[in-house]
């Protein structure tokens, strides 16, 4: 039977209240938090990573566990020996990806037929075939123990089995799962990915919105809201209508979620006309319990509490953003305190939020429900105007973040001002071209491409995240995956030639640094170091991850669309 945790259902009308907007997580999540503390005291920093402590499960009751912790023998300043806690560990719980089991994906073949029919060359070839062999590695299903106790583990029961981006992600995260759908597609492999969708689904039902992963300490917040687009990408290649139907009620749920009181904000632009826009906040103001210690470490500068929660919140909403962490979410760039991520409009939210109307729009005609599709056709014209009229910024030819005036009660309308567009130059400026609404007019893509170009992101093997080397690794010199798709793919729909050519020539130079690394390193990475053609991106908050999801997604959605002649060099 599944605990009263797992099955809470999220009624919505606490946020547009706007009361205290804090799901709160289980009295297992708070306990292992407690756990991960002492240990980062007792192993000091020999490889701790504390989001492993938060991933483990346990053996016997949370009572007998939590007895057992309370009588360790402790120091005067409370801390345990690292033998009394090595087995404390050993005999109470089981360690971290135990909670899932390895799944063999009966759709996969060592070489499916029409697989990347345009890569001639075999050395690129061999390579990808290795890339489309690593599904089998990331494959995995939601061990039946947590079926049996879900109150001993922090692994939530997902209906199906599922991908996961790799490492120390061991659990479905939500936008990873977009490219790692069209990697799967391009795999032949439809019934993994319908999988994958199948188990968003069962999130949206359960809790009202997609969480940023499947785990009990994720369930106050989402991540960037792309499920309409995996539904849709499924559907165009198999039309699966069941698929559809069974999606259209899920998406319009999940629109409601990043349409709620906490999300939305309203903008008057200078003609008077009001622009309702999406930002993100998570519903959250304590420490993340996967990143417990180091969140408490960096807000133990800030005087009172108050400060404090207004901080976790940010931190827990620049995760829902998936770019955690960016000097994009900084007021000062130089104090990673100042995150003030609820204070920004960011424009590729927006772009996904639109991306989702048009889906939505789409699937309702599909399956014959005249009246949504045209609500949300009207819904998506209104938010193209207000990313256009909010966002666009004429003298740059992007589309720039916008910042809220401090301390903004979302009810009130705000004026628009040009001084609150962020000017610095991120990727996610030029997010927009990927929605055909705006990659089809050609003068616009002129304009964008050029700006693209001139903009310093483009290095010898990728698109940059930003121009500030922050350390931060949503930032300088680090290139991601899902970044380089969207530009891409947005510039090659746009039906221009010389488009295609630049969309194609970043597509290669990805391609390269990916093949170079993995030849080097024997692993796909989460991210690259796109100056250095080769090199696997790093910075951040934890140690660089392999296996990865969303690169062997993309590498393959690369080779699909533009294949690789078979006279081509592949060296950096």
């Amino acid at each position: 039977m599944a605990s009263s945790h797992h099955s809470q259902k999220l009624d919505l009308s606490f946020i547009s209240k706007g009361i205290g907007s804090v799901v709160p997580t289980t009295p297992l999540v708070t306990f292992l938090e407690h756990v991960q503390e002492t240990a980062q005291s007792t192993f000091v920093d020999r490889h701790f990573d504390p989001k492993r402590y938060v991933d483990l499960s346990l053996k016997y009751n949370l009572s007998t566990t939590e007895k057992a912790f309370d009588e360790l023998p402790r120091t005067e300043n409370g801390t345990v020996s690292v033998n009394d806690l090595e087995d404390f560990l050993t005999m109470y719980f089981l360690d971290a990806g135990n909670d899932t089991v390895y799944y063999d994906p009966p759709d996969f073949l060592p070489k499916p037929d029409g697989f990347l029919p345009r890569v001639e060359n075999p050395e690129v070839r061999a390579w990808a075939l290795e890339v489309h062999s690593l599904w089998k590695n990331l494959s995995t299903k939601v061990s039946d123990e947590v079926r049996k106790q879900p109150e001993l583990h922090t692994l939530l029961p997902l209906p199906a089995p599922g991908v996961v981006p790799g490492s120390r992600f061991r659990e479905v995260y939500y936008w990873d799962s977009y490219w790692v759908i069209r990697g799967l597609l391009a795999s032949k492999m439809y019934e993994t990915a319908k999988a994958i969708v199948t188990n968003l689904i069962y999130l949206v039902n359960t809790y009202g919105y997609a969480l940023n992963g499947a785990r009990a300490y994720y369930t106050n917040r989402s991540q960037p809201p792309l499920l309409s687009a995996m539904v849709c990408g499924i559907y165009d290649r198999n039309g699966d209508m069941e698929l559809a139907k069974k999606a259209l009620s899920v998406l319009i749920k999940e629109h409601q979620f990043w349409n709620s009181e906490i999300h939305k904000v309203t903008i008057q632009d200078a003609q008077g006309i009001n622009h309702t826009l999406s930002r993100y906040y998570a519903m959250w103001n304590k420490p993340r319990p996967e990143s417990s210690a180091k969140d408490k470490r960096y807000a133990s500068k800030l005087l009172n509490d108050s400060e404090k929660q207004q901080f976790y919140r940010e931190l827990a909403s620049a995760a829902e953003s998936g770019w955690d962490f960016s000097t994009r979410w900084m007021r000062n760039p130089s104090e990673f305190t100042t995150l003030a991520t609820t204070s920004i409009l960011p424009v590729d939210l927006n772009v996904f939020i639109l991306k989702m109307e048009l889906d939505i729009a789409f699937l309702a005609k599909e399956t014959g429900e005249e009246g949504i599709a045209e609500s949300f056709l009207e819904a998506a014209q209104a938010r193209k105007r207000a990313i256009n009229s909010v966002f666009w910024n004429e003298k740059m030819g992007q589309w720039l973040d916008y910042w809220l005036p401090t301390g903004t009660i979302c009810q009130e309308t705000q004026i628009w001002n040009a001084c609150n567009q962020n000017p610095n130059v991120f990727a996610s400026n030029f997010s927009p071209l990927w929605i055909d609404v705006f990659n089809s007019d050609g003068d616009l893509v002129k304009r964008i491409m050029r700006s693209l170009q001139n903009s310093g992101l483009l290095c010898a093997a990728g698109i940059a995240t930003s121009l500030t080397n922050s350390g931060e690794q949503w930032d300088f010199p680090n290139g991601w995956a899902p970044l380089q798709h969207i530009i891409v793919e947005g510039l090659t729909r746009s039906g221009l030639q010389e488009a295609k050519s630049l969309a194609e020539d970043i597509a290669m130079r990805w391609i390269k640094t990916n093949y170079v690394t993995y030849k080097k390193t024997g692993a796909m990475h989460e991210k690259y170091n796109v100056e250095k053609c080769g090199e696997f991106g790093g910075g951040g908050k934890y140690l660089p991850q392999t296996g990865f999801g969303w690169s062997n997604g993309v590498a393959l959605a690369f080779l699909e669309q533009f294949g690789w002649p078979q006279n081509h060099k592949i060296d950096c």
